[in-house]
């Protein structure tokens, strides 16, 4: 059997001609399980509770040489008038006219409902090509039984285990056969024999055995290698929303990709598993990433809010930038505090937005006069003073205000955080400055022979003394704050390490 793997690219925006597998059916049948099977990854939050995953998710996966994108989707129960599933509902529909093949979804160990029914009469509809997964198929008693399934009038049945990765090779090869090479896959099919001749000869010209690669799928072209020790131009930046349960995360998201990419609700903790949406801005790929509300661990009850949390922590210390969301009708609250603190440990660059504006300004209602920009921006620096070098965005996500400047500011501070400093210009600039004025104990202070940028994302400076001591917490605030002012570093935290100088050996400031 062909074994699948995970592309090494990112999920793109739907505009992207790879074919699009839809994987669809009731609230836990295992579409998640399926999803994180192919794409070899624990994206979708996975538990015994129904309902789980709500909003689309994509990823990618390998099969006989093809790749294709497969888009996970919440529980599906058509007709149900409650918000949550309806909105669900909507977010699947989405994905079923995007989609060029359908994956239904359905257990084994479970009867037919009419929900069944209902799903494989809108699916049958479409005119898509349309598969069955019967999922939970462990043994022979259990593969004779799914046959049961066939009465939901769909042909091509396959009996399944996603949590064991049984039969799945049987309906990747189903639905390979039945979607057609794209233009793009034909012309690499076409120049193929001309690429592999070509390099026959070179080798057989040359006498060099033929390189090989040490993984089974070379390095795709633009998909730079991030490193922290020298600066990079990335391929996109990587754009973590973050805050509080119904502050607007989604909202913002939406308004961001220009669609309703995620589920709105007035109900917290709407947003379970992480949301990422593409989008071009002035000539570069930003990856915004909508995480579920973190809160305290006491208040979380169920697994699935559990893992989200933990997933929205790990989402937030693989991205670049951070969108520290506060909701500005009620002000900065501990849990923003704590929640910038994860940002700001973890070395994220951040802006913080301050969201739902309009309702603290013009639109309130509770006969209170408009907030103050000015004061409300000094006392929420007061509340989150070691994020004194984050930019601050006041804005109406639901209004769709201020986007442009969001994104102009995510570039601009992306652009920081890969700044590098040469060596002679950090020698030059310890000159100038007048450590005497550095509030701190005479016993607190380090001489600082020379210091250098040892590395990028975030900036982090070797500091050469003449003490193997943990900088104190004044002196490290006053030299930040020298070179902010003369380098700038806006957005971005700024690490310090100290090395002492060896004995018997002499700095280049001695």
């Amino acid at each position: 059997m062909r074994a699948y793997r995970r592309s090494a690219a990112p999920a793109v925006a739907a505009a992207d001609s790879t074919p699009l597998v839809a994987v669809v059916g009731r609230p836990n049948v295992g579409k998640s399980t399926l999803f994180n099977r192919l794409t070899r990854s624990r994206r979708a939050i996975v538990g015994d509770e129904p309902g789980i995953t709500r909003d689309r998710i994509y990823g990618r996966f390998d099969w006989a040489g093809r790749e294709y994108r497969v888009v996970d989707t919440g529980g599906i129960v058509p007709g149900d008038p409650e918000l949550i599933p309806a909105e669900i509902y909507n977010q699947a529909k989405v994905a079923l006219a995007e989609a060029d093949a359908i994956v239904l979804v359905v257990d084994a160990r479970t009867e037919l409902a009419r929900p069944d029914y209902d799903a494989a009469r809108l699916l049958l509809r479409s005119g898509k090509p349309l598969f069955l997964a019967v999922n939970k198929v462990e043994g022979e008693a259990m593969a004779a039984a799914a046959e049961n399934f066939r009465r939901l009038g769909i042909r091509d049945v396959y009996p399944i285990s996603a949590e064991h990765g049984q039969g799945i090779g049987e309906l990747l090869d189903a639905i390979d056969a039945a979607l057609p090479l794209t233009a793009k896959e034909k012309c690499a099919q076409d120049e193929q024999p001309e690429l592999e001749a070509a390099e026959e000869r070179e080798v057989s010209a040359s006498g060099r055995a033929t390189p090989k690669w040490p993984t089974e799928t070379p390095p795709r072209p633009g998909l730079e290698v991030p490193r922290t020790h020298g600066a990079f131009e990335p391929r996109e930046i990587s754009v973590a929303i973050i805050g509080r349960p119904n502050v607007g995360k989604s909202t913002l998201l939406n308004a961001l990709a220009g669609k309703a990419r995620a589920i709105v609700s007035p109900v917290p903790g709407t947003t379970r598993d992480a949301i990422d949406e593409v989008v071009e801005f002035e000539g570069g790929r930003l990856r915004f990433v909508d995480t579920a509300g973190i809160r305290r661990k006491g208040k979380t009850k169920l697994m699935a809010e559990k893992m989200s949390v933990v997933m929205a922590r790990k989402h937030l210390e693989a991205a670049d930038v951070a969108l520290l969301v506060i909701d500005a009708t009620e002000g900065v609250t501990a849990s923003d505090a704590t929640i910038g603190g994860y940002a700001h440990e973890s070395g994220r660059s951040v802006i913080v937005i301050v969201n739902k504006w309009d309702l603290a300004t013009a639109g309130r209602t509770d006969g209170k006069p408009p907030a103050d920009r000015t004061i409300y921006e000094k006392q929420l620096r007061e509340q989150l003073k070691y994020l004194d070098y984050a930019p601050v965005i006041f804005l109406s996500a639901l209004a769709g205000t201020g986007m442009s400047r969001v994104m102009r500011e995510v570039k601009a501070v992306g652009k920081e955080r890969r700044k590098r400093i040469s060596t002679g210009q950090m020698n030059r600039f310890l000159e100038k400055i007048d450590f005497q004025r550095a509030p701190v104990p005479m016993a607190k202070r380090v001489r600082i022979f020379y210091m250098t940028q040892a590395a990028v994302a975030p900036p982090t400076f070797v500091l050469f003394t003449d003490r193997d001591v943990k900088l104190h917490f004044a002196f490290e605030r006053f030299l930040e704050n020298e070179i902010r002012r003369s380098f700038g570093f806006k957005g971005t935290p700024i690490w310090f390490k100290v090395k002492a100088r060896k004995p018997g050996t002499k700095g280049l400031r001695d």
